[in-house]
């Protein structure tokens, strides 16, 4: 016959898995798509379509996921005796926490960040821009613009108006 004291051992020790199984899958919502798409790397549309998925849901699912953190933590901690229990309760909550504020960024706004206050120059005065050079062109309304790839590898976003029409150009 069980005690009263070995179920409440058992008890704490599935809430501290399902605590640690909740961290995991808290961290997997907001890593995993970030993880599937890396600039500068092939992706495959079955990971695309899971990771914007992912991005979609995750807002939702981990405010969920860190309602029932919260939830296991303070049962947890009224049960806790020793500081360092606490304290690896908040270690643990952390994480989950950061993640439910991360699923709601756009952290690929972070990585591609649109060129501040662009100059832009007549083909006759871009002595930058060398005949070999890759570039990306537009022609709109008898106007063309040309904006080399090599100068816009950081940044992959420039903001322009070319023939009256404003345009993004980006790769």
């Amino acid at each position: 016959m069980e005690t009263s004291n070995s179920r409440s051992f058992l008890s704490r020790k599935v809430a501290w898995l399902t605590l640690l199984l909740i961290a995991v899958v808290a961290l997997a919502l907001v890593l995993l798509p970030v993880w599937i798409i890396q600039p500068f790397r092939p992706q495959s549309q079955r990971g695309l379509e899971l990771s914007y998925a992912m991005r979609r849901w995750s807002p939702v699912l981990t405010l969920i996921v860190a309602a029932a953190a919260l939830t296991l933590v303070m049962w947890l901690w009224r049960s806790s005796r020793r500081w360092w229990r606490k304290a690896l309760l908040i270690i643990v909550l952390v994480p989950v926490l950061a993640a439910t504020w991360f699923a709601r960024q756009n952290h690929f706004e972070w990585l591609f960040n649109p060129l501040a206050n662009a100059a832009y120059a007549k083909t006759s005065e871009a002595g930058h821009v060398a005949d070999n050079d890759i570039v990306i062109a537009i022609d709109l309304n008898g106007d063309a613009a040309a904006y080399p790839v090599r100068l816009m590898a950081y940044h992959h976003i420039v903001q322009d108006i070319v023939g009256g029409t404003p345009i993004v150009a980006t790769y």
